[in-house]
């Protein structure tokens, strides 16, 4: 299931402090799972923290998500600028839908200027990656009509 979040940053928030904002929201989604541990989210968003700023300052994460998969869920989080950071009405609540998951990855944008860095990043932690986020899981039993009208017919012609 494909989430996205939103965060305000310049001139509501600097660099570190929307970095900051965001690996709470990491952090707060991956501790809804009894499996996966709230510490380890936060050692890695540390362990990618100068990055992360560098990719906020530059503006790349305008375009370029950084994708948590934390077991079915993907959240795609991106930043706001200028104007429309003033008026974002954000929801940094944790994505639901991540207590099922057993194991997590947020991958980071490797946009062409910081490639080096992003690549030093994610090779300092096991939950980084910098590789294309695998595709959000999609059911085909959801793509169908929510009520089954056969089931329902054959139900009201039974009584």
């Amino acid at each position: 299931m494909l989430r996205t979040r939103q965060v305000a940053a310049s001139p509501v928030r600097s660099a570190s402090g929307t970095w900051a904002v965001i690996a709470d929201l990491v952090a707060d989604t991956v501790a809804q799972s009894s499996a996966l541990c709230r510490d380890e989210a936060v050692q890695a968003m540390s362990a990618a923290e100068a990055v992360g700023r560098m990719l906020i300052a530059a503006g790349h994460l305008q375009q370029h998500p950084i994708t948590l998969v934390a077991g079915k869920v993907h959240c795609e989080i991106t930043t706001v600028f200028g104007t429309a950071a003033l008026t974002l009405e954000e929801n940094l609540n944790p994505v639901p839908g991540a207590a099922g998951a057993d194991d997590f990855t947020i991958h980071l944008p490797s946009p062409a200027p910081l490639q080096e860095q992003v690549k030093a990043a994610t090779d300092g932690h096991a939950r980084l990656s910098d590789a294309v986020p695998p595709a959000p899981e999609t059911k085909a039993a959801n793509a169908g009509p929510l009520i089954d009208r056969e089931a329902l017919r054959r139900a009201v012609t039974q009584r």
